[in-house]
């Protein structure tokens, strides 16, 4: 069972930056893992921001957030970070981590196509608020 803790959140004005960061543990060694970041704003659905497979380097974005996120992993896979650049209001909400287990098609696909119904592990969230 893979369990993932986030942390980084906070409150910031608007132009201003954070960095999440998600700590995971419980991986098998036989599967691969779409990893990434998903947002729940207020009044809206769970959206995907960034996503990459565990171990590998190539990253997606869901529209409109690269060049403002930034997803990135450390070389042991088992800490996954988001930095955020020029936050705007609507960037508020809860900020989520999760994994997508399964073979390399399934992550592959799920990576590419910020596919939340193949997240199946998703850690409690950490607010974010940006002021204007």
């Amino acid at each position: 069972q893979v369990q993932l803790v986030e942390s980084g959140g906070g409150s910031v004005q608007t132009g201003g930056s954070l960095k999440l960061s998600c700590r995971a543990s419980g991986y098998r060694s036989s599967k691969y893992y779409c990893i990434g970041w998903f947002r729940q704003s207020p009044g809206k659905e769970r959206e995907g921001l960034a996503t990459m497979v565990r171990g590998y380097r190539g990253t997606f974005y869901g529209a409109s957030f690269e060049g403002r996120f930034t997803i990135s992993q450390d070389n042991d896979g088992n800490m996954l970070y988001l930095q955020m650049d020029n936050l705007k209001p609507e960037d508020t909400g809860i900020y989520y981590c999760a994994a997508a287990p399964g073979s390399w098609a399934l992550v592959d696909g799920a990576c590419r196509d910020l596919n939340i119904g193949q997240f199946h592990f998703w850690g409690q969230g950490t607010q974010v608020t940006v002021s204007s």
